[in-house]
């Protein structure tokens, strides 16, 4: 049997939390109250899978000397041998329990998420596939019973998108979409070709985990913010106010806009709503590349820089690059169909994971 990384790290974070929730003040903060308990019941379940494994270890053991005994009585060892198949298949699938709880979660997998779509190389095409996209995640998100909110969007000449900016709000939608950031890439003849030559154009997605104001503390003295009258689409109550917000965070240099609204203040927090999340995705890149530098997964970073799918729609498929999984199901896909493409970048990342740690190494 493989045998499992040290357990000794964890049951000493174990106890380290057992102690800080054995504090009269402990919940004196319900949101540090809660994040702890949680870590600490995944950590307590671990310790008891681990336990149990040790044991049934221990049983085998003594099976296969019974086993081997050959001055045992025939039938006890006929049953030795009938128990070992069902305790060799009982630890495995404990080993693989035991290594999947030594990841630890993604803290923004709960969260609601903030999606940016837009249009890259490729003009008109470009816009209307960042519509597509979007449809897309509107689709999925209505499968699984999310609300989505648009908060920022510039439309083409053509009905597509040049940019929309969207919040999808539910239960773990991070968790699922966070592998859609990147370079998404569509070859297909324009409505507009009259040649009827393939086009390769592209859109850039960006998932950011929903940010709340007690994730990242803004100083209002570092804010300049701009009000605007807007333009565009959008409806004569819009366009005859002045409601556009534009908001630049001096330090960091990031601009947010927002003119979907015809109040000003309703546009304010949505565009703050962006900007904390697109500070908050900022801070967690810079601290994962403390640790990870030297390593890429196979999923990769979510680097917009990445071509990370093509949609093919001459020959009706998707191809993710990450995981190099080929679907033949395109209209199901852009339909909204993506469970099966969604569950396979997620058993990716699970496995590289629990081989980093099968390595020694941290799975983060």
């Amino acid at each position: 049997m493989p045998s499992l990384p040290d357990l000794a790290p964890f049951q000493q974070r174990h106890d380290e939390l057992a102690a800080q929730m054995a504090d009269p003040a402990f919940y004196n903060n319900p949101r540090a109250a809660a994040d702890i308990s949680r870590e600490h019941q995944r950590l307590h379940e671990l310790v008891e899978a681990h336990a149990r494994y040790q044991k049934l270890l221990a049983n085998i053991a003594e099976a296969e000397a019974l086993k081997s005994d050959s001055r045992a009585d025939p039938e006890l060892r006929e049953l030795a041998l009938g128990e070992l198949l069902t305790m060799h298949a009982e630890a495995a699938a404990l080993h693989d329990e035991i290594l999947r709880a030594m990841i630890p979660p993604d803290p923004s997998d709960s969260r609601n998420t903030v999606m940016e779509i837009r249009a890259g190389t490729g003009g008109d095409e470009a816009s209307l596939f960042a519509a597509d996209l979007y449809r897309l995640y509107s689709r999925y998100a209505e499968t699984r019973g999310w609300r989505v909110q648009v908060m920022s969007s510039s439309g083409s000449d053509r009905g597509g998108f040049k940019e929309v900016i969207f919040l999808i709000s539910g239960s773990d939608v991070y968790k699922q979409l966070k592998y859609e950031s990147g370079v998404h890439r569509v070859q297909r003849v324009p409505v507009t070709e009259a040649n009827g030559r393939i086009h390769t154009s592209t859109v850039t997605v960006a998932v950011l985990p929903e940010a709340e104001e007690v994730d990242v503390q803004i100083d209002p003295e570092d804010l300049e913010i701009t009000i605007s009258r807007a333009s565009g689409p959008g409806g004569q109550g819009v366009n005859t106010t002045d409601s556009a917000v534009q908001i630049l965070h001096k330090p960091t240099g990031l601009i947010v806009q927002c003119a979907d609204e015809r109040s000003q203040i309703k546009n304010k927090a949505r565009a703050m709503t962006v900007l904390r999340s697109r500070l908050l995705q900022r801070r967690e890149e810079e601290e994962r590349a403390k640790y990870a530098s030297e390593r890429k997964s196979q999923i990769g970073s979510g680097d917009r820089s990445e071509r990370i799918r093509t949609y093919n729609f001459p020959q009706n498929r998707v191809t993710d690059h990450r995981i190099g999984l080929t679907l033949q199901s395109l209209p199901q896909i852009l339909a909204g169909e993506v469970d099966e493409l969604f569950t396979a970048l997620q058993h990716a990342d699970h496995a590289e994971k629990l081989a980093a740690i099968n390595r020694g190494e941290s799975p983060a």
